[in-house]
C-alpha cells in the first residue's frame, strides 16, 4: 500500500492523557500532560515533556516532584480544561471538582478522582527545545482499591483509562491479549 512521506513531527499516538500534579496539597497546581511515558524498569522510571513557559515549570523545576495521575472516560473534560488554562490565572481543581490527596513519597498531591497516580522525583531535566524533558525516578504508586482484585492484580481495563492521538481523546477499549500470548503454547485439552 503507499504512503506518503510527512517531514518529521510529533505523530506517535496514542499516548496517555494524563494530569500532572505539583506543588503541594496546599498550594497545588495541576496540567495536561501528552508527552509521558516509561523509560526503564529497574529502577522505575519515567518523564515529562513541559513548556518552561507553562506554569507549572518552574515549580516542578523548583520542587523536583511531580506525580502522573491517569485519565479516565469521565475525566476527559476537566483534563481538556487543564490543558488549555493556566493555574497562573484559576484554580483548576475548583473549576474542574477534582479534589487532591497528600502522596506517601513526594509533596506534590494526587488527584483523588485518577484510578493510578505514579508518585515522582526528578533526576534529570534537560531542556530539548520547545519543552524541557524532567526525567524521574517512581517512588510510589497509588492505586484506587476499587481496582486491585482479591489476588492484589491491578485490572487497569476495568477503569476507563482515557488516551489521547492527535489533538483527540479516546476511551481505551477492549484487551486484546497480554504480554506473550504471540508465542505462549496453547494447553491441551483433556
Amino acid at each position: 500500500m503507499p504512503k506518503q512521506f510527512w517531514k518529521g513531527s510529533a505523530l506517535l499516538a496514542p499516548v496517555p492523557a494524563a494530569l500532572v500534579t505539583c506543588g503541594t496539597p496546599d498550594k497545588p497546581n495541576v496540567l495536561t500532560i501528552g508527552w509521558t511515558g516509561i523509560v526503564c524498569t529497574r529502577p522505575p522510571m519515567t518523564y515529562i515533556s513541559v513548556r518552561p513557559e507553562r506554569y507549572s515549570h518552574d515549580i516542578i523545576r523548583d520542587s523536583g516532584e511531580f506525580v502522573i495521575n491517569l485519565t479516565t472516560s469521565a475525566m476527559v473534560r476537566a483534563t481538556d480544561f487543564c490543558g488549555v488554562r493556566s493555574g497562573r490565572d484559576i484554580d483548576k481543581f475548583d473549576a474542574c471538582g477534582l479534589h487532591v490527596l497528600p502522596a506517601h513519597e513526594v509533596s506534590a498531591p494526587i488527584i483523588e478522582e485518577s484510578p493510578v497516580c505514579l508518585e515522582c522525583r526528578v533526576t534529570e531535566s534537560k531542556l530539548l527545545g520547545s519543552h524541557t524533558m524532567f526525567l524521574a525516578e517512581i517512588v510510589g504508586i497509588d492505586a484506587d482499591e476499587r481496582y486491585i482484585d482479591s489476588k492484589g492484580k491491578l485490572n487497569l481495563q476495568q477503569c476507563g483509562l482515557a488516551a489521547y492521538a492527535h489533538g483527540e481523546y479516546f476511551a481505551l477499549g477492549r484487551k486484546l491479549g497480554d504480554f506473550g500470548f504471540s508465542v505462549r503454547k496453547k494447553k491441551k485439552k483433556k
